[in-house]
């Protein structure tokens, strides 16, 4: 009797545990677990993006510096001649 209760149970707890497993395979649920993690991908990139941005704004500005040249918004010189 208590075999049978305890073969009752495990299978009881195997149909739930089954059950939850193939819920969490439906669409909605792996499409959303998708977007999470593309979100967090893009989220990264973005941080990714704005660090390079700012090195990128750093090292213009110290070569700017070193090479005496004017800021980024004048970047043409009219004294020069162009080759032509």
């Amino acid at each position: 009797m208590i075999r049978r209760l305890f073969y009752m149970g495990l299978g009881a707890f195997g149909a739930v545990w089954v059950m939850r497993k193939l819920q969490a395979l439906h669409p909605n649920h792996v499409a959303r677990r998708a977007v999470r993690g593309a979100s967090g991908l893009l989220e990264q990139a973005r941080d990714i993006a704005g660090d390079a941005r700012d090195v990128a704004a750093r090292r213009e500005t110290e070569l700017r510096s070193r090479f005496g040249l004017d800021s980024v918004e004048n970047t043409y010189h009219y004294d020069v001649k162009d080759g032509r």
